[in-house]
């Protein structure tokens, strides 16, 4: 699988999560459309992450342990003036 369909399942399974909305892992893989080995990859990696993601049987669903975001990208930012230029100061 490549990077980019990787991290984009991340965030899908991260907005599902949520949203209280992943259902069974079957259920998720159907809305996915992957393997349930290919889900459990995936939430492997989002673990080695150190996101605390767990299946919470009474919910049926995916639930984080505590409040967390997922963010994977470049973002612009302000730069301060030492960065601009490292010849100053």
């Amino acid at each position: 699988m490549n990077v980019i369909k990787q991290i984009q399942l991340i965030e899908r399974i991260d907005q599902l999560i949520h949203m209280k909305a992943t259902g069974s892992p079957i259920e998720l893989c159907n809305k996915l459309e992957i393997s349930k080995t290919k889900l459990y990859r995936i939430i492997h990696v989002m673990r080695k992450l150190n996101a605390p993601v767990v299946y919470n049987v009474a919910e049926q669903s995916f639930v984080y342990e505590e409040a967390v975001g997922f963010k994977f990208g470049f973002f612009q930012k302000e730069l301060c003036a030492n960065e601009i230029n490292p010849f100053i100061g």
